[in-house]
């Protein structure tokens, strides 16, 4: 009697140890198949599609240019603003560079520059935009009110005039001030979302149960915004790459890198157009609107995530 009365206890508490692992499991293959329908639901958009096809090739000449680039970077031994030819089928630069080479090593400059840039842009989006949604009373007026400065002031005239002034020019002093200068719609966008959310039964029925502002965040607000978010970072992105080429055409970058931007300001310092040399500024700009495009493309599958009506068939 005594014995049944002691396994009585253990064994009940076995089960409740197998009913909560089996929920634990249940909520793990919730996730895992929600990410595999989110996927899906992107690659099914036929927009989002080419933009991922795009996207990937752009990543991997990134990855692998300077090693399938047909000459060294630093050779400038070849005959000076060369037409395309099979030699080199971009032509040459003015100080005998071959145009291809430098379209391969620039891919990668360029992408990092980007990607960087939209994470950091993106980062202090999501701190500001979280902040100002969540916190109401004198945080939200604080924030609210930089956004809108930020908001009215010219982008391209701003960092230019920060560019300008900063001390050097490489490549994380650009990225600092596109981050610096391009979070605020952004911010303002996760802002809204987040005053929507916040608002929810379930976010509500958290804040009772007496769970921190910060798990309420990032365990029952951030994933239903990953949408939104990962829209806002290719967003970001495209700001950053097209910055980027606008600073240093503008010359307020490092000439001395290779990057699509650099490329294009000294095609345009060595009358590229005038000589004929057609392929030395057209490359890299249809790379910069390629990859634009295709990261505006995969955000039309992002965006069926979040309004499913949008999703194809």
């Amino acid at each position: 009697m005594m014995a049944n009365q002691i396994q009585k206890p253990v064994s009940s508490t076995h089960a409740q140890d197998d009913t909560l692992s089996r929920l634990n499991q249940t909520d793990l293959l919730g996730k895992i198949f929600r990410r595999q329908s989110a996927v899906h639901t992107v690659w099914a958009n036929r927009k989002a599609r080419i933009g991922m096809v795009i996207l990937g090739i752009f990543i991997l000449v990134a990855i692998i240019g300077p090693w399938i680039s047909p000459y060294s970077l630093n050779n400038t031994g070849f005959t000076v603003s060369e037409p395309p030819s099979f030699a080199h089928w971009l032509g040459t630069t003015q100080s005998g560079q071959d145009v291809l080479t430098q379209l391969l090593y620039g891919t990668r400059i360029s992408m990092l520059v980007g990607f960087i840039a939209g994470a950091i842009t993106i980062a202090i989006a999501l701190i500001v935009g979280f902040l100002a949604g969540y916190f109401s009373g004198w945080i939200d007026d604080v924030l609210s009110l930089l956004m809108n400065v930020m908001l009215v002031l010219p982008g391209l005239p701003l960092m230019i005039v920060i560019a300008a002034y900063i001390p050097s020019h490489g490549i994380w002093e650009i990225i600092l001030v596109m981050s610096l200068t391009g979070w605020a719609f952004g911010g303002r966008t996760l802002r809204a979302q987040m005053l929507t959310l916040s608002r929810q039964d379930y976010v509500v029925a958290a804040r009772f149960a007496g769970e921190s502002p910060i798990t309420i965040i990032f365990r029952e607000i951030l994933p239903n915004m990953l949408s939104y978010i990962i829209a806002n970072f290719f967003g970001a992105v495209t700001g950053a790459i097209l910055a980027e080429a606008g600073l240093e055409f503008l010359g307020l970058g490092n000439p001395s890198i290779t990057s699509w931007g650099t490329m294009i300001y000294w095609a345009q310092n060595g009358d590229a157009l005038l000589n004929g040399q057609w392929a030395w500024v057209l490359a890299p700009g249809l790379c910069i609107a390629l990859l634009a495009t295709s990261l505006t493309l995969i955000n039309f599958g992002i965006d069926a995530i979040a309004n499913p009506r949008l999703q194809e068939d």
